[in-house]
């Protein structure tokens, strides 16, 4: 086995994707991207004769060479067409749309369906095969709240790709990310019904407030991998970053003295783990690092314990530790458990069933002399609410309603058929003529 190519961080890549082949050994076409969720990859020739690489195409990805001289790609799930020369391996003239919307895996939500490939295929006699479908539609998701016996009532007038949210310390904003071709991070203030964009470029997934409400802490990347930054929400000062790492990061709760953050951290070889930020000097201490699923932490409101989920066992279930001390540890949920949340008054805690986490299940918790947990009892159904890594969900400062994330699966409609189109390479001359 031999390496070809290796993606130049300092040149903003994070992958290389989806090699093809051109014949006579002449070299392989590949797609590069930025970050897992690029919406603009690049594709790129490696020249078998100099042994380096170079970019042949902009917003673009999936290409494949047709004979005697043509390049076909996909750009947003529309088939494009360019002449190309083999010697040369160059483009000699701009590319030409052939077919709209074929499917392609881009602008999903989820990083491992994030390949930008594309569904077609081409047979040497001519024939095109492809599924229809372009790249997933933006998520328009319902922002709601749903009180302890199931009675939704909307949080926001309108729709949009929300993902994760938490509420203010005062409740009277709310953080939100949305994803997909508008990701930003934004503020809700409910009082005024407005909404302020946080970020302007990049991307981020989760955001959480500082005790005192006055910062936002958020992931963010342009390239590469998420790391963890903060801005003040009065706009007084540009974002700062808090963590430099290879790895993604995000974060997930706050101490309430607002000294200690606790993140989630992706390793290859450990699955997630969960680290410790000192925000004031910026030193970073593992919590639970092990080949185990280890995320979704949260810090009760009196900053002693904290509540986090392991698959350790088998299943996702609910664990507490105490802050910052380690050691002992209690299992709280039952069969299974995702996304736990304290109560405002650190009295109860809730969490979801795992599977298809309908239900919300909450356990009576002791936790001013020592540690200990009651009997988990079933006390809702949510149906349909997003959950992640991080809890994507939070609960009213009164402690009697949750703030959660519908998602509008409408616009997912399946692929039900495939489209063959014969002698298509008699349409492709005629679209983009080739010199002989």
């Amino acid at each position: 086995m031999e390496t070809l190519t290796v993606p130049d961080h300092s040149n903003e890549e994070i992958a290389h994707y989806l090699p093809f082949c051109l014949p006579d050994d002449k070299g392989v076409l590949f797609t590069i991207k930025r970050h897992f969720w690029d919406l603009h990859p690049r594709i790129a020739v490696w020249d078998a004769g100099t042994q380096q690489w170079q970019i042949l195409l902009e917003n673009a990805a999936d290409a494949r060479f047709l004979p005697p001289g043509h390049l076909v790609f996909l750009r947003k799930g529309t088939l494009m067409v360019a002449p190309f020369s083999l010697k040369k391996l160059e483009i000699t003239a701009p590319p030409v749309p052939a077919i709209a919307n074929i499917a392609q895996a881009l602008n999903s939500t989820e990083s491992y369906l994030e390949t930008t490939a594309g569904q077609f295929s081409l047979s040497s006699s001519g024939s095109l095969v492809y599924a229809s479908g372009g790249m997933f539609p933006d998520q328009e998701n319902f922002l709601h709240w749903v009180d302890f016996k199931g009675q939704v009532e909307p949080a926001v007038p309108f729709k949009a790709g929300f993902w994760a949210l938490r509420l203010s310390p005062d409740g009277q904003q709310l953080v939100y990310t949305t994803l997909g071709t508008k990701n930003h991070l934004w503020i809700h203030d409910f009082t005024r019904g407005t909404d302020m964009k946080m970020t302007i470029e990049g991307k981020s997934e989760w955001g959480i407030w500082t005790p005192d409400g006055k910062r936002l802490v958020f992931d963010w990347l342009r390239a590469g991998v998420p790391n963890i930054y903060w801005k003040p929400i009065d706009g007084s000062s540009s974002m700062e970053r808090l963590t430099n790492s290879e790895h993604m990061q995000f974060p997930s709760s706050m101490t309430m003295d607002g000294e200690t953050l606790a993140f989630v951290e992706k390793h290859e070889e450990s699955n997630y783990d969960i680290y410790f930020l000192n925000v004031r000097d910026g030193r970073v201490t593992p919590f639970v690092h092990s080949r185990f699923y280890e995320a979704e932490p949260e810090f009760s409101p009196d900053g002693k314990w904290i509540t986090y989920v392991t698959d350790e066992s088998g299943r996702y279930e609910v664990y507490v530790q105490p802050f910052p001390k380690s050691g002992s540890r209690w299992q709280i949920s039952h069969k299974g458990g995702r996304g736990p949340i304290w109560a405002p008054d650190g009295g109860r805690l809730y969490y979801r069933s795992i599977g298809d986490g309908n239900e919300v299940w909450v356990v009576d918790v002791q936790t001013h002399s020592g540690f200990s947990a009651g009997k988990p009892r079933p006390l809702m159904e949510m149906e349909g609410y997003i959950r992640g890594l991080i809890r994507t969900w939070d609960i009213s400062p009164d402690g009697l309603r949750f703030l959660a994330v519908k998602q509008d699966k409408s616009k997912l409609q399946p692929i039900t058929e495939m489209i063959l189109v014969q002698n298509w390479f008699e349409e492709l001359k005629r679209l983009v003529p080739t010199k002989r």
